[in-house]
Parts: C-alpha cells; sequence; structure tokens
C-alpha cells in the first residue's frame, strides 16, 4: 500500500523550507554543499554496495547501535550508517571511520523521505538490509525498500505514550508503514503493546530488552581519561560531568551549584551541552556567573583555578564521563524534557542523577529507581545537592553504584538476541 498523497505533497510543499534550515545550521558553504548533496541526491559516491544498512537518528541512537555496527564490521560485513542529524553523523565517523574498519564503513546523511530520493539512494547504495534503530520509521523509506525486497527490521525499538498518541492520530500513513516492516525487535512489553496496537504485525513482532545495556566504554577514551588526568593534574579533583543539556539546563544547574563550587575549590563541573549549535551560547551563560571557564574547542587545558569546563567537542562524552565522580544525565530537567541515556555513565561505575522529565527512557529508567540505583531529581537544587553528596560521601556513592552494576548485569543479552535475528536475513 503506497504513501498517502497529503504526506507526499506535504514534503514537497515543505522542501523549500528543509532547504534553508540546512543553510542555516551548516557552518559553512561546503557543509552546506555536501548536506544538499547527500539529501536531496545525487549523493556520494558508494564505498560498498551490498553493505547492512543502519539508519540512526542521532547521538544517542548512534551509540545505541554502536555494539551491533561494530560486530558485523568485526566480522567483515560492509556497513552503511545513515543519519538525519549533524552530531549523530559526527559520532559514527568518530566511532568507525578510522582503522581497521575504514575501508568497510561509510556514514551518509539520510536523503529527505521523498519517493523519487529514496529509491534512487536503495538503487544507487544496493543495501543487503535495512535497519532502523529505535523510533526512527519513514514512510516512503519503508515503502520504497518493501517494493525493492529490502528486507526491513526495526532494532531496539522504542515507543513511549506520547509518541504512539501522535502516530495514532495519522494511522493512514502508520498502519502500512508499521506493516511494511518485517520484524519489530522491542525493548520492553509496553512498547511492543504499542506497535501493535498501532498496526505492527504481532506475529513478527518480540520483545528482546534493550542493546544499551550492552554498552561499553571505548578503551581508548579510558586510556586518554588516565592520561589526562597526569598530564592536567586532576588526581585532587573532584569532578562532576553534566552530559546531554538543554537549555537552560546548564544555566540553572550551575547557578544551583555555584554556592559549592565557591566553597570547594577542588570539585570541578565538565559540562557537555547536547547540540554543537549552543556551545557559544552556553559559554556566554557560564561568563554571565562569573565562574572561572576553560573551553574544550580553543584547546585550552583544565587549570588548578578552573571551575567549570566547556566541553564543546564532539565524540568525547566518553573520555568526561571517564574522567569522572559523578554525572547528571540533561534534557530531563528542560521542558518538556525526555531525557537522555543514562546507560553510559553507569557504563563506567559513576553514580548518576537525572531530571524528572524522563519519559524517552522510561522503562529503563523505572528499573534503576525502583533499585536506588540512580538519583532523579525535582529541581535544579535538589540535583545540585545529590551532585555534591555524591562525590563527598563515597559511601552512599558505591552504594548507589552497587545497585546499578547489579541491574546493568541482568540486562545484558540483548545483543545477541539482535544479532540471531538480523543473522536470519544475511
Amino acid at each position: 500500500m503506497a504513501t498517502p498523497f497529503w504526506y507526499n505533497a506535504a514534503l514537497f510543499i515543505i522542501k523549500p523550507l528543509y532547504r534553508s534550515r540546512i543553510k542555516k545550521r551548516a557552518d559553512n558553504d561546503a557543509q552546506y554543499q555536501q548536506e544538499c548533496l547527500e539529501r536531496f541526491g545525487p549523493f556520494q559516491p558508494v564505498k560498498n554496495t551490498q553493505a547492512i544498512w543502519f539508519h540512526v537518528v542521532s547521538v544517542g541512537e548512534t551509540n545505541a547501535a554502536q555494539p551491533l555496527i561494530e560486530h558485523y564490521l568485526k566480522a567483515g560485513h560492509p556497513v552503511l550508517v545513515t543519519n538525519t542529524t549533524k552530531t549523530g553523523q559526527a559520532r559514527a565517523k568518530s566511532l568507525f571511520l578510522k582503522a581497521p574498519y575504514e575501508s568497510l564503513f561509510q556514514a551518509v546523511y539520510l536523503p529527505a523521505d521523498q519517493k523519487t530520493l529514496v529509491r534512487a539512494f536503495i538503487e544507487k547504495y544496493q543495501p543487503k538490509m535495512l535497519a532502523l534503530v529505535e523510533t526512527e520509521l519513514w514512510p516512503n523509506l519503508i515503502d520504497q525498500a518493501k517494493q525493492l525486497n529490502i528486507p526491513r527490521l526495526l532494532l531496539n525499538a522504542r515507543l513511549s505514550e506520547k509518541s504512539a498518541k501522535g502516530y495514532g492520530k495519522v494511522s493512514s500513513l502508520t498502519v502500512p508503514m508499521l506493516q511494511g516492516l518485517n520484524q519489530v525487535l522491542a525493548q520492553d512489553q509496553a512498547t511492543l503493546s504499542r506497535f501493535i496496537d498501532l498496526g505492527a504485525n504481532s506475529q513478527s513482532s518480540q520483545v528482546v530488552g534493550s542493546i544499551k545495556f550492552d554498552i561499553h566504554a571505548p578503551e581508548s577514551f579510558i586510556a586518554q581519561a588516565a592520561k589526562l588526568k597526569d598530564d592536567w593534574s586532576l588526581m585532587g579533583r573532584k569532578i562532576i560531568t553534566i552530559a546531554s543539556t538543554h537549555a537552560p539546563e546548564e544555566q540553572k544547574l550551575l547557578s544551583a551549584l555555584k554556592p559549592y563550587l565557591q566553597q570547594h575549590p577542588e570539585v570541578l563541573c565538565i559540562v557537555v551541552p547536547r547540540h554543537p549549535e549552543r556551545f557559544d551560547e552556553v559559554f556566554a551563560e557560564i561568563q554571565k556567573l562569573n565562574l572561572q571557564t576553560q573551553r574544550r574547542s580553543l584547546a585550552q587545558t583544565i587549570q588548578a583555578d578552573t571551575q567549570v569546563y566547556l566541553a564543546d567537542s564532539m565524540g568525547e562524552l566518553w573520555l568526561w564521563l571517564a574522567l569522572s565522580q559523578a554525572c547528571f544525565v540533561g534534557g530531563s530537567l528542560n521542558e518538556p524534557g525526555g531525557g537522555h541515556n543514562i546507560l553510559e555513565p553507569i557504563a563506567l561505575n559513576v553514580p548518576t542523577v537525572l531530571g524528572k522529565n524522563y519519559f524517552n527512557f522510561q522503562s529503563i529508567v523505572d528499573e534503576f529507581v525502583a533499585a536506588n540505583a540512580v538519583v532523579v531529581a525535582e529541581d535544579f537544587e535538589q540535583a545540585a545537592v545529590a551532585l555534591m553528596s555524591l562525590i563527598q560521601d563515597v559511601g552512599s556513592a558505591q552504594a548507589l553504584n552497587a545497585a546499578a552494576q547489579v541491574i546493568m548485569r541482568k540486562n545484558t543479552g540483548s545483543l545477541q538476541k539482535h544479532i540471531q535475528v538480523i543473522d536470519q536475513y544475511l
């Protein structure tokens, strides 16, 4: 069943707006031209046909798919990754566009979801299969892949109640799209039920858990963190990382932490904003707070009197987490929020605090909350108190961490289940 006329008409109308948005976020004309080439054709030259094609939206989904992509690259399969955001593409390239995978790996933007573009892209790259990650569903992409006999899987699938309601309002688009998938591999029962209610095939949908639990920090970042501790004399510092933040989280949380930073010169906050286009804005906010700040983008190092280090770089979150004794995961105290992945700091044994707006990771966070394995803060003051408590009270930090590691161990194994399903299509 083809995608509805109104959807294709709407895409046609908004295409010029989409181009202007790309232009707005590009750092220079070359970057704009490259993205347009990848979004609207004639596309980049093909490195490998018959690749396993993973489509991931941004950084979080790229990180989630990392162990799967790594597995297939190690096994010698060519992999094509498409992203919809600049940060996602940068993350994918930083992970895999290097030895020993360089010849097997390619990362490009997903073309705009117009029939002719998507079809031309698939015919040019000739992928072996299409693996969509989490909730990244595009009607024409799925429809054209089906017409061209490319197997279509939704991996590590998650769907919040709010998103399900949105999809439910456009059933003429949602039902054929979900029925166009060969399999849905859901993170949890609630997600599976929502997908089936929306039209997914119950016979070929199953709960396999979240690959995110099979996450591990790359050894290179752990080694780099150990070297920085020496080079920058950080052994005596107590380090809090404020990760994946959105406006106004940096300003509000640092305001709440400022009295502690003034009383305890050994405490250091590393701030890692979620979106690169906000780096300068975040720096300006920190300046207004009169906190002694250095910036990664200017190759500045952490000094003895540095209170805040702005990690305005891309693809280095693991490095900053590896230096930390506590972490706040952002996107969870802004409005409406939704939260980001708490499993990255937890995988590095970093005690973790987040805000109450974590509906994007509801089932994962709820399990940690029930076991007293993370701290959920109602507001910025509570978050600041929790972070200071964790870096000052070793006992409570260790208890939180021990509870978190029990949950991590209990939930590993989803990666193998995903591999078993994918291998059936190879």
